[in-house]
């Protein structure tokens, strides 16, 4: 399958490390522009090192007022993918507000506030676009001591769905990707404990973690124009793990 982003304009959020730098360069290669927004200038820098084109947007998430000055700098855009989040591992009883807050602050209230002013800026110009909130496998299966990012994923997904029906309208598709675990650098090391990753295998029917390839396939197979009738769906990349 041929794709190609030539004359599109792509935000990828989180685009520092792991998923949104590999995606960020991928999309790259597919002849797009990308801008690459991160809160860590080093992370940008590097990114940049590799591929030069890219136009980098440093500006912490959980700023409201900071990052839609920012977004608002760098329209038009024409695809967006929602990837920046945080894990966070905690039982029920020791989460707290602060935790709580932080999680939800990147996981949800980022792809909100960040999907408002792509959005509005797309229908301000009557264009089709496609936008790809990154959640995971957490929002659909409770993970123990994961309370909080469950609840923020689940969160994900039915935002998720509440953009697909508003925007649909619009010409503006609205799709989640749902991973198992990944393996990133921060993925390989989360779960290098041998029995905490076996357990983990054990539940997945092919017996293995995705490789962030895996991943970034399905984000751009939904940005693409070869799903133009897929809105409102939570895609699993999850080797079969929510099928059992």
């Amino acid at each position: 399958m041929d794709i190609k982003f030539q004359g599109k304009r792509i935000l990828v959020t989180g685009a520092g490390q792991g998923i949104g730098k590999d995606l960020a360069l991928r999309l790259s290669k597919y002849k797009a522009e990308v801008i690459a927004l991160s809160k860590t200038s080093e992370h940008l820098k590097k990114l940049l090192a590799e591929d030069p084109k890219i136009i980098p947007v440093c500006v912490n998430l959980r700023d409201w007022k900071a990052t839609r000055k920012a977004i608002e700098n760098v329209l038009p855009i024409d695809l967006l993918v929602n990837n920046a989040g945080v894990g966070h591992v905690s039982s029920f009883f020791d989460a707290t507000p602060e935790d709580f807050d932080l999680v939800f602050d990147v996981n949800v209230k980022a792809i909100m506030n960040v999907s408002q002013v792509v959005a509005k800026n797309m229908i301000e110009r009557n264009v089709a676009g496609s936008i790809v909130n990154i959640s995971s496998q957490a929002s659909q299966a409770a993970l123990k001591d994961h309370t909080i990012y469950c609840s923020s994923k689940g969160a994900v997904d039915m935002l998720t769905k509440m953009m697909a029906l508003e925007l649909g309208p619009h010409q503006i598709r609205v799709n989640a990707v749902n991973p198992t675990v990944v393996l990133t650098e921060m993925g390989r090391l989360g779960w290098s404990d041998k029995d905490k990753a076996s357990n983990m295998i054990s539940k997945i029917p092919m017996a293995r973690f995705a490789e962030i390839d895996e991943v970034v396939d399905a984000i751009v197979y939904l940005l693409s124009e070869r799903s133009s009738m897929i809105n409102g769906v939570t895609l699993p990349v999850d080797g079969g793990f929510l099928a059992t």
